[in-house]
């Protein structure tokens, strides 16, 4: 503004310039409140690391590595194993498959000999090692006959499965699958693995015909643990992000201690929710992060303590908010009563959980005396003032008390919601180690082969022996436990 508008402004009066000042005064606080919670977000993004938000510990860089604060208590117990704790040693066997007999022909004193002494004993020594791998090649010869009453040229029936010429067995295609799938081993590599170590030439284009064959033949394990899954009392839910074609698409997986399930799809929420399959019919609890979505489901609904933990870490260490420490450390205690009793296969004392209750309301009651709900913004015309996270993390905590403390209710049902989370864990590896799935249809293959020798290592079967039998034709999954 030139100093000739000023002027004018001046020679109108005391009240012309009284507005002017009033109306530059508002302008600017506008423009203070815009910059404040500008400076406010790009801080508590930086201050944001895998210790106190949902950001993989991958984001934190070198700089800001620093040990993980564990929320765990002391248990009071020495370090290593426990008492009573099954070990896993390397055993002597008492039928070795080779024996070699040492003998002692000169005395180690006196130089005398031995040879004419008996043994009295054997010191035993036993070296457990893979012999050398080598190919087994079975050949089929099918008898060709000629018919002498008719001339007909009859020839034997070669096994189910014996199409070609030549071609691999099952069991050695199963190796492919597990270490293409479950290994994450890239392609290329794995046919180096197959000609270092057996001996065998086998190429990317076999394993991948491979892995088709593997999804096609669990189609039916697909449409079994869907159904399983449903029927289930407590599922545990996590999506994360995956790079198909170098497009964004989402990878859902849906788990119980016994079962596993995996799926992709372009969409985050509902829609993906939807095409699963599982949430639109499932009336057990849902174990998941609060991801809106979930919510739009008629079920039971559990929210992950550990997400509580490392946002309320955060209001504690970038904010200083004393109830935030409360918060953690009542929920640990919680989760610690809880995990006694559960020990004894019962539930705390339902005195207990009242008291638990009204503990939890008196911290929020803390939390909400220091952030109150924002007051009305008379020079914002539209929209509601923006919370911030702190007050939103609060009214989360008091409007899903139930869903955050439904642990406490429930001996099946877990403080957080790490089963989903190591489950997926795996994925954003392969994207690390690959980069991304060159297509829909190669991700949709992992799914489902992923989905399955999950399962079976919860189940404690042998994962290529599954293949094996996966391959074959055998459902092998009916046997599974749900």
């Amino acid at each position: 503004m030139t100093r000739e508008e000023i002027e004018k402004i001046y020679d109108q009066g005391k009240e012309a310039v009284v507005n002017f000042v009033e109306g530059l005064i508002n302008e600017f606080t506008a423009k203070i409140a815009i910059l404040t919670d500008r400076i406010e977000k790009l801080e508590n993004q930086l201050a944001k690391n895998s210790n106190n938000s949902s950001k993989p510990p991958s984001s934190d860089g070198l700089k800001r590595k620093k040990r993980t604060k564990s929320q765990r208590k002391k248990s009071g117990k020495k370090p290593g194993g426990q008492k009573g704790h099954k070990g896993k040693n390397l055993e002597m066997t008492d039928t070795p498959d080779e024996t070699i007999e040492l003998t002692v022909n000169t005395c180690v004193s006196c130089g005398e000999s031995l040879k004419d002494i008996d043994i009295k004993c054997h010191d035993k020594r036993q070296v457990f090692e893979i012999p050398e791998i080598s190919v087994h090649v079975t050949e089929y010869k099918a008898g060709v006959k000629d018919c002498p009453h008719c001339g007909t040229e009859c020839r034997a029936n070669f096994p189910e499965g014996i199409t070609h010429k030549t071609q691999y067995g099952n069991y050695l295609r199963s190796i492919a699958i597990y270490l293409r799938n479950y290994e994450l081993i890239p392609l290329e590599r794995s046919a180096e693995i197959f000609e270092d170590i057996f001996s065998i030439p086998l190429s990317g284009g076999t394993i991948v015909n491979t892995t088709k064959r593997c999804a096609e033949k669990l189609s039916g394990f697909h449409l079994w643990v869907l159904d399983k899954l449903i029927q289930s009392e407590v599922v545990s839910f996590d999506e994360t992000g995956v790079n198909i074609g170098g497009k964004l698409h989402w990878l859902h997986s849906a788990s119980t201690p016994l079962l596993t399930s995996y799926f992709v799809h372009k969409r985050r929420g509902s829609d993906a929710f939807d095409a699963m399959g599982i949430l639109p019919e499932f009336k057990g609890k849902a174990v998941h992060d609060h991801w809106q979505s979930y919510l739009k489901y008629d079920c039971d609904h559990v929210l992950c303590n550990a997400h509580h933990l490392r946002e309320l870490t955060f209001v504690y260490e970038h904010h200083n908010q004393l109830w935030a420490k409360k918060m953690i450390d009542f929920l640990c205690e919680v989760k610690s009563e809880v995990e006694i009793a559960e020990k004894k296969g019962e539930l705390i004392k339902l005195s207990l959980m009242r008291k638990y209750e009204r503990k939890y309301k008196q911290i929020l009651n803390e939390g909400f005396n220091i952030n109150p709900p924002p007051a009305s913004n008379k020079m914002k015309k539209r929209g509601r003032k923006r919370k911030g996270k702190v007050l939103c993390l609060l009214e989360r905590l008091r409007d899903y008390q139930n869903e955050t403390l439904a642990f406490m209710y429930d001996i099946d049902v877990p403080f957080d919601n790490n089963l989903a989370e190591r489950d997926i864990r795996m994925v954003k590896v392969q994207q690390k180690i690959s980069g991304l799935f060159r297509s829909f249809c190669g991700a949709e293959q992992f799914c489902i082969i992923r989905s399955f020798i999950s399962t079976v290592k919860k189940q404690g079967y042998s994962v290529i022996d599954a293949l094996e039998k996966i391959l074959i034709g055998e459902q092998i999954y009916q046997q599974f436990s749900f």
